[in-house]
């Protein structure tokens, strides 16, 4: 297949029905051997069947608006992203993960969430959509660490596309990495770098400092161990369905550069930059203060144009 780029300035002109309502929002449950997990299927006000993109949140405790616990972290941008699909004649579903907002019975515990777990959530998501007859083709979306999950779980589902956005080009161990050194004194950075080694290594810490608990506590190590071992590169490679790599310049969690890791590991990728656009898909400039402000602020849309170029290939899919 070939190969494509697109790079979206600020300065596009195209206008997209972004402001229409989509007809209703239908709540469904996944019954997993744990508990219920609770989504919502966003539904075009467009006679069925549809194309339906199975949205899978980024790392945290993230519900399935995009939404963190605190009011600092309400920002809507997988709502924004689902209201604006189905306003164009396309269906989503998206989902609380196990433990978080109305899944939280789904996990008992934290030291029993594994990486694996979600891919396994995300494959039953999909199988259980394409059993739903208004579904006439499904689309994977992952954002942040959700660009992992679902990059696995494209694997196996039948799956007609597969869409990244915000994802990480390295192993998690190295994104970690060079997202703290900048941020943390270089005695603690040291300790950090070895707890990472030693996590990466599958060998638990026991010896973490205590100013630490927040990342590496031992209930949340075992996950972590887990997670380390994919490479985001390794899987996309094996990802054999057309997919849509998007990342925005003013992205402060994850680089251009990871996109083009993955675009450049991934025979069936176009890959998509968005002039100005943050790690939730909304236009803020690079400035800290305003970056932070955003993750707070649920008015404030996603990217028209990035909405725009999504929708052109989720409808070019419908046409293979």
């Amino acid at each position: 297949m070939r190969r494509g780029f697109f790079y979206i300035s600020g300065l596009s002109l195209v206008v997209l029905f972004f402001g229409s309502r989509a007809l209703s929002a239908e709540p469904v449950d996944l019954k997993t051997d744990t508990g219920v997990i609770k989504g919502t299927l966003e539904i075009p006000n467009t006679p069925e069947p549809w194309p339906v993109v199975l949205i899978i949140s980024g790392s945290g405790p993230t519900d399935r608006d995009g939404n963190g616990p605190i009011p600092a972290t309400k920002n809507d941008h997988l709502k924004l992203l689902a209201e604006g699909l189905a306003s164009n004649g396309i269906g989503s579903l998206r989902f609380d993960k196990r433990g978080i907002a109305e899944s939280a019975k789904a996990l008992a515990k934290e030291d029993d969430i594994r990486f694996e777990t979600y891919i396994d959530d995300v494959v039953q998501w999909g199988k259980q959509l394409q059993k739903d007859r208004r579904v006439r083709s499904l689309i994977v979306l992952g954002h942040s660490e959700g660009s992992l999950i679902g990059m696995v779980a494209c694997q196996k589902l039948d799956a007609k596309g597969f869409i990244s956005i915000s994802g990480a080009g390295r192993p998690a161990s190295e994104l970690l990495l060079s997202q703290l050194k900048p941020k943390v004194p270089p005695a603690m950075f040291e300790e950090i770098k070895s707890i990472v080694e030693q996590l990466k290594n599958g060998k638990t810490v026991k010896d973490a400092p205590p100013y630490l608990n927040s990342l590496f506590r031992p209930s949340v190590q075992p996950y972590i161990i887990s997670w380390f071992k994919y490479d985001p590169g390794a899987e996309i490679a094996r990802v054999k369905i057309p997919t849509l790599i998007i990342q925005g310049t003013t992205d402060i969690q994850c680089s251009v550069e990871d996109a083009k890791l993955l675009d450049k590991s991934c025979k069936n990728a176009k890959l998509l930059l968005v002039e100005g656009m943050n790690h939730i898909m909304k236009k803020v400039p690079e400035d800290q203060t305003q970056q932070i402000k955003s993750y707070g602020d649920p008015s404030l849309p996603i990217v028209p144009e990035m909405l725009e170029r999504m929708v052109a290939f989720i409808k070019g899919l419908e046409k293979k």
